[in-house]
């Protein structure tokens, strides 16, 4: 997406001169002192040549957001554990049906041998075989037991009960059909509750993502050390294990403003700036905060006057001729 927008700029840049070339009184006028932004003039039919759009957006109400940090897990290890349960869970069943029997035969032997119908050796060895699928059902349960706290310990208690009953959740993690992202807050950031939902971006898909909120995360990113949620993702949402993308964690409040898109924002001078429309034929570049983001390049913002047209197509065309038009300035000044 980015790309694109990025070919299309260069395409009205390159039309844009071609227009002027073609009319030689289109000129980027400059008003104000030199700490001001230039107020920059195009005509009609200019603004038509280059896509020039504008809007009057309104004021809304807008869920605050944090910016954090994603991964998107590899869930090898919770597949491991899940057959590894199911696995000790079946050992434990077969040990358990063998001792019945040993038991069976043990306390009959026993009887036998109180009657003498049986000597004491065969009793002997039914006690034998009794006493070692005893410690063999303790091994097993003793193994079941540490596969639940060890699943527990890894992956949480949502998580780690879901191993143990073999969830659809789980199920669904492990055949792909949803992805684990682990979501970490920047360092500091709390909540009051977790987030039910939450937004990623992926390289390889231009829309956000939705994250449905699954469960605390038992440890942290070590790269962050910031609280950590698990998310899950649709297994064909562009995401992918190992992956790390920006999450938009909503904090449970919402306050007013414009949303931009990123078509509109240009970068000058270490700031994020939009042009405003000035009049029928003239723009001015306007300073904006880009610290409520909606997605990487897409953000509310607060500081735009009320009723203000914001130039939401051809904002970069309308910077690279305020650019030329004070190179030309200093020119003349020399």
């Amino acid at each position: 997406m980015i790309w694109q927008r990025m070919r299309t700029a260069a395409a009205c840049s390159a039309a844009f001169l071609t227009l002027l070339s073609a009319q030689p009184d289109a000129r980027a006028q400059s008003s104000g002192t030199a700490r001001e932004p230039a107020t920059v003039k195009l005509s009609p039919t200019q603004q038509k040549q280059i896509g020039l759009q504008t809007a009057v957006l309104a004021r809304e109400s807008h869920p605050e957001q944090f910016r954090a940090y994603g991964t998107v897990l590899d869930v090898a290890r919770l597949t491991d554990l899940t057959n590894n349960y199911a696995n000790a869970q079946a050992q434990l069943q077969t040990a358990q049906a063998r001792l019945d029997v040993a038991r069976l035969a043990f306390e009959r032997a026993r009887d036998l041998v109180q009657s003498a119908a049986m000597p004491r050796k065969d009793a002997e060895a039914a006690e034998g075989t009794f006493r070692t699928d005893q410690a063999a059902v303790a091994a097993a349960d003793s193994q079941v037991k540490t596969l639940v706290a060890t699943a527990r310990q890894e992956w949480g208690a949502v998580i780690g009960k879901g191993i143990i009953e073999r969830s659809p959740q789980v199920v669904q993690l492990i055949e792909r059909e949803q992805l684990l992202v682990q979501v970490t807050l920047p360092p500091g950031v709390t909540l009051s509750e977790p987030p039910r939902l939450a937004l990623a971006q992926a390289s390889t898909r231009n829309a956000n993502i939705e994250l449905r909120y699954l469960s605390p995360a038992p440890r942290t990113d070590p790269r962050i050390q910031g609280v950590s949620y698990y998310f899950v993702a649709a297994g064909d949402s562009g995401l992918l294990p190992g992956m790390n993308t920006t999450a938009y964690v909503p904090s449970g409040k919402a306050y007013q403003g414009v949303f931009v898109e990123d078509t509109a924002i240009v970068q000058w001078q270490g700031r994020a700036w939009v042009y405003l429309r000035a009049g029928p034929e003239t723009f001015r570049r306007h300073p904006i905060r880009t610290d409520q983001p909606i997605s990487d390049d897409d953000y509310v913002v607060q500081d735009i006057p009320p009723g203000s047209e914001i130039v939401m197509r051809g904002a970069q065309v309308l910077l690279s001729e305020e650019a030329k038009s004070e190179l030309r300035g200093g020119g003349d000044d020399d």
